[in-house]
């Protein structure tokens, strides 16, 4: 079967947390996500521990007198390496990289008067990079990783300060890199805010009196990064016609588990408000009807004004990203959860699962896709998706992956009927398309991409990089089209 798009983006995607290091360099500030530390007795099946972590435990771990060990301080150490990465993606036929920028290198306060002209230059000198190795960028504006000193001067998202401050950082980024990046997205997995506000927003439960303030609080934040998320794209209008604003959502495609109409209920309001809802504000401009009544039954309160709605009316989303990793089942009752990035269903029985209990489901992906399309009209692109395995090098330095290939494999498939079908998909970047630092477990062991790199779980080891099987039949099926 050969692939039937030739127009195609075929690349990969990283965070500048679980890749950069050089968390200490020219005066870069920490990130909430550089101060959680790796948990060797950490449950892979959970997710528990990414708010588990108090104000206090962050505070300590800024001098780390603790001793422990911060993966996410150290990466992949692509802050030196980054020549050696893309290189390598160009080999693998790459034609584009998603990436993120660090805001807390940019501006490590979040508050200063002007930016920190090294950064500056150093994503230009990796832009350039991937220009030259005949690479689009499509860049992640905040990744997981506000700054701290933003969290703990400003108390994170919640504080419609930190509006400004994000929008003064991305106008600074749009117009450096305004012919340098084709490709925009204001945030990651934007849906992730109200269900890990540390990860996605910087707010700390222990800031506010009760649970139902925290909830609002949350909520309070998401609607900012909208408003945020919208005059971002307002503004891009005014700099350059060549910036093409996106979204990124953790996409949550949930099956009911039998054909009881409770439990058909129960998985249409879980998609609503799990995932159309986003969709509906950043497509349509507007908080759909039926997240009124969810606001009202569980007293969720946050403030809007009309400016704030209006420019979220008037500046949509050019075309929709979202992640992909597995599909679970929703019912009444869940007896047995299975695993996921963030969110977590019921298992299928029909389907097979990787070690974190991710379930494994191509077919998902096809229907994803049509269902979007269908809903929302507007060009779509797979931004996130690929298999994490615990991996080590054989004796001629490389990993036999073919696990790997037949996930990557049997999901571009399905991808291609999907535009058969008469989908507008128009690229796809794997996760990853080099090992990284997992965002949830924090760990090395759990590793994603085409391309080896000699770290464990305490950075020991060279860091050098080793083409993995899997490495060469993605560049001999970019080579050829065949699946």
């Amino acid at each position: 079967m050969k692939f039937v798009k030739k127009d195609f983006l075929w690349g990969g995607a990283t965070s500048a947390s679980q890749v950069e290091g050089a968390y200490d360099v020219d005066g870069k500030s920490l990130t909430i996500a550089e101060m959680r530390p790796f948990n060797p007795n950490l449950d892979r099946k959970s997710i528990g521990e990414l708010n588990a972590y108090t104000r206090e435990d962050y505070e300590k771990s800024i001098e780390n007198k603790d001793g422990l060990h911060y993966p996410k301080r150290f990466g992949v150490d692509q802050y030196n390496r980054y020549k050696e990465d893309i290189a390598l993606f160009k080999e693998a036929g790459m034609n584009i990289y998603r990436m993120s920028i660090a805001w807390s290198r940019i501006f490590p306060n979040g508050d200063e008067a002007e930016p920190n002209k090294n950064a500056i230059e150093f994503y230009r000198n990796v832009f350039t990079e991937c220009r030259n190795s005949g690479m689009e960028i499509m860049l992640t504006i905040q990744h997981y990783d506000v700054p701290y000193p933003i969290t703990k001067k400003y108390g994170g998202w919640s504080n419609k300060e930190v509006i400004d401050l994000y929008i003064k950082f991305a106008t600074v980024i749009m117009n450096e890199y305004k012919d340098l990046v084709k490709y925009w997205l204001p945030f990651n997995e934007i849906n992730i805010a109200t269900h890990s506000p540390i990860t996605g927003l910087g707010i700390f439960k222990e800031d506010f009196a009760t649970e139902q303030e925290y909830k609002n609080a949350a909520w309070q934040g998401l609607h900012n990064q909208f408003y945020a998320q919208a005059k971002v794209i307002e503004i891009a209008k005014s700099i350059s016609s060549n910036l093409k604003m996106g979204c990124m959502v953790a996409n949550i495609e949930t099956y009911y588990a039998d054909c009881n109409p409770v439990n058909v209920l129960e998985n249409l309001k879980y998609q609503q408000m799990e995932r159309d809802f986003y969709y509906d504000v950043m497509v349509k401009g507007k908080y759909p009807t039926y997240s009124k009544r969810y606001f009202e039954e569980n007293n969720v309160k946050f403030e809007t004004t009309p400016e704030e709605m209006e420019v979220i009316k008037n500046n949509p989303i050019h075309y929709i990203t979202f992640s992909y990793y597995m599909t679970s089942t929703m019912s009444k009752d869940i007896s047995e959860t299975s695993g996921g990035n963030l969110l977590m269903g019921g298992k299928n029985p029909f389907l097979k699962a990787t070690e974190w209990g991710w379930q494994i489901d191509p077919i998902g992906l096809r229907i994803t896709l049509n269902e979007l399309w269908d809903k929302y009209q507007i060009p779509l692109f797979i931004s996130e998706n690929g298999i994490g395995v615990v991996e080590t090098l054989n004796e001629n330095n490389t990993v036999e992956d073919d696990y790997r290939i037949d996930y990557l494999s049997e999901h571009f498939k399905q991808m291609n009927e999907a535009i058969i079908d008469g989908v507008d998909v128009f690229g796809y970047t794997m996760w990853t398309p080099i090992d990284v630092v997992s965002l949830s477990t924090n760990e090395m062991s759990k590793r994603y991409g085409l391309i080896f790199v000699d770290y464990d779980d305490y950075h020991k080891g060279t860091g050098d990089r080793f083409k993995k099987k899997s490495f060469s039949w993605f560049k001999k099926f970019r080579e050829t089209g065949e699946l």
